[in-house]
């Protein structure tokens, strides 16, 4: 019954092959839905939603008047990835945080890539997150993003592609604990028969990475302590989240000083030196004394202590210059500089504001194109062309025409979709994944998996919370021994 109105509607799907035959890595995925006795997922995810509201996992949405906390939709249907193309993903996120890890670096110190012109300069210089207070910095081991979470997409042609890097402070790895957590309990048969890859190491993967940064001073264990804005963050139960699983202090800029460029957590036992600090806080706010001066939510003298060697930032202070979408279309490139060859996994074809042809080529097709502000997030500082109101269109036109640096465009993907439970039937919703991957001094980790976000909204693309979307659990599958 779930199935039998469900239709691929010429999309990739992701449970299903183009004929309506299940694809091999789903068939027991299949056979378990299809023996649920009537209603029985129904209430499953029911039973879902009410362990999500009584475990408080939410997320705030700024600027609404009537309450600004939400339970973050989940949907029971898990996107299944297949061992081999999990491999390819793996090696091409390496290949690319390996690269942009070295443009930040080149950036902040010799920034040999604009010598080489491969990067226009004053693309760089223009970019809103670049940070000239930070060069020469060295940070431990000489890694700037420690943790990143890296958009992708499939698009109908059934190849996967990045859509943008999360270099700042990306978020969401706690859904994707918790989504495992509830599936296991609503379908444990399947993880046994499927062979699943777990999830739930990744806070210690990251406890472990965050104390491999420790500055050189540290003989014992280093003290780690999470920095968040405070509960009113869009991202805090996470921020709480993580900190418990770590069992590390979660921490506001009024719990910290810094004294002598060294960097102190406030207790009822005294004073205790912190060495490493994962930092949920924007650049602007992280030091009013080299940044915003009016920030109330960082630590004076912070970025002192960093540049002294005192205490380690992670993420780093800078480094989201690469998170800039004019600067995504030129990883690429990054890619053939520094690891000598092609990216494993392409870029969305971007046409680039500034350029003027193709500011002229968007200005004429704003009605086929997404086009997107640099520095916006959340589905926000967006314009989907083919969903758009003329009213919209002369909008964009006029912001691009009055800031071209700011806009990219991008052609309208058709991105894949899973099944999803719609009320008492299933259809397709469009989704991407968004893979985190920790970076130490011990090399690179990728979570197998991550998180699969889904626009619940019929035919929608925007897949953001903030904007209608949920998450789905993502399965990626171990290797057939001997395969």
């Amino acid at each position: 019954m779930l199935f039998d109105t469900y239709q691929n509607d010429s999309f990739h799907d992701e449970m299903f092959q183009a004929d309506g035959s299940v694809r091999p890595e789903a068939k027991l995925l299949l056979e378990t839905l299809q023996s649920l006795q009537d209603g029985h997922l129904q209430r499953s995810q029911r039973a879902a939603d009410r362990m999500l509201l009584q475990m408080g996992i939410t997320f705030n949405v700024y600027g609404e008047a009537a309450g600004t906390e939400r339970i973050f939709p989940f949907d029971l249907i898990p996107r299944i990835v297949p061992a081999n193309e999990w491999d390819r993903i793996e090696r091409g996120l390496k290949q690319r945080i390996r690269a942009l890890n070295a443009f930040i670096d080149d950036i902040y110190h010799g920034q040999r890539i604009l010598k080489d012109k491969v990067i226009p300069a004053e693309v760089i210089r223009s970019a809103a997150s670049y940070r000239p207070q930070i060069h020469g910095i060295n940070p431990p081991g000489g890694v700037w993003c420690h943790i990143t979470g890296t958009d992708l997409i499939r698009h109908g042609d059934g190849e996967i592609y990045v859509l943008e890097d999360n270099l700042r402070v990306p978020s969401g790895v706690s859904y994707v604990l918790e989504n495992r957590d509830l599936m296991k309990r609503t379908f444990p048969e399947v993880f046994e028969g499927l062979r699943v890859r777990p999830v739930d190491d990744y806070p210690g993967n990251l406890l472990d990475t965050l104390e491999s940064l420790a500055p050189a001073h540290c003989e014992d264990t280093p003290l780690v302590v999470l920095l968040t804005p405070g509960m009113y963050n869009s991202a805090y139960f996470e921020h709480s989240f993580l900190a418990q699983k770590m069992g590390i202090p979660l921490v506001q800029g009024s719990d910290l000083i810094v004294e002598d460029g060294i960097v102190w957590m406030q207790t009822t036992k005294g004073p205790r030196r912190v060495d490493v600090i994962y930092r949920r806080i924007d650049d602007d706010f992280l030091d009013p004394a080299v940044f915003r001066a009016d920030s109330l939510l960082g630590v004076r003298g912070i970025v002192d202590a960093y540049r002294q060697g005192n205490v380690t930032l992670a993420n780093a202070p800078g480094n989201g210059v690469a998170d800039d979408k004019v600067i995504y279309s030129y990883v690429p490139d990054m890619i053939r500089y520094y690891e000598g060859g092609d990216a494993i996994i392409p870029n969305v074809e971007t046409y680039l504001c500034w350029r003027d042809a193709d500011r002229q080529h968007v200005l004429a097709n704003l009605d086929k194109l997404v086009v997107k502000a640099a520095n916006e997030a959340g589905g926000y500082g967006m314009l989907v062309g083919p969903h758009s109101t003329k009213e919209q269109q002369d909008d964009f036109a006029q912001r691009i025409v009055d800031n071209p640096r700011n806009y990219i465009a991008q052609p309208t993907l058709a991105l894949s979709r899973v099944p999803t439970l719609i009320g008492d039937r299933l259809e397709g919703r469009h989704v991407d994944l968004r893979p985190y991957v920790l970076y130490g001094k011990n090399g690179i980790q990728v979570l197998p998996g991550g998180l699969t976000r889904v626009a619940l909204r019929k035919g929608s693309l925007v897949v953001n919370s903030s904007q209608g979307g949920g998450s789905k659990d993502t399965w990626v599958l171990a290797a057939e021994v001997g395969a």
